[in-house]
Formats: structure tokens, C-alpha cells, sequence
């Protein structure tokens, strides 16, 4: 997560901002079994991915204080 972190400090010349990075990062670091058995149908399936793209982002905002 830090090494994301570091990333997004460089968002200024790369646009891959905390948010970018979550939804690009999001379904690898939590996968959902769900979608993985069913594969990628659906709206439920958008958003689950969402929600995984929120948590994410907002363990990249705050990783300081949660590790």
C-alpha cells in the first residue's frame, strides 16, 4: 500500500491519483469470490467492484494511520 501511496505522489505527472490507482488496484487486492463464480455479469457485479474501489482509496488516503 505504500508503494501506492508513493504512486499517487507522483499524480501530477502521472494522473494516477489515489482514486485512479484504487480502481485500477481494487479488483486484484480484494477479490470477490462472488464474481469470480458467476464471472463479470451484471450490475451487481459494477457494484461490488465499486465498493471495492471506495475501500481501497480509502485505505490508500489513510494508510499512514492504519499501518
Amino acid at each position: 500500500m505504500r508503494h501506492l501511496l508513493l504512486m499517487a505522489s507522483h499524480s501530477s505527472r502521472t494522473n494516477m491519483h489515489a482514486r485512479n490507482l484504487a480502481i485500477v488496484w481494487a479488483p486484484n487486492l480484494l477479490r470477490s469470490k462472488d464474481i469470480e463464480a458467476t464471472g463479470f455479469n451484471g450490475t451487481a457485479a459494477f457494484m461490488e467492484v465499486r465498493v471495492q474501489s471506495i475501500v481501497v482509496e480509502f485505505i490508500l488516503t489513510h494508510v499512514e494511520q492504519l499501518f
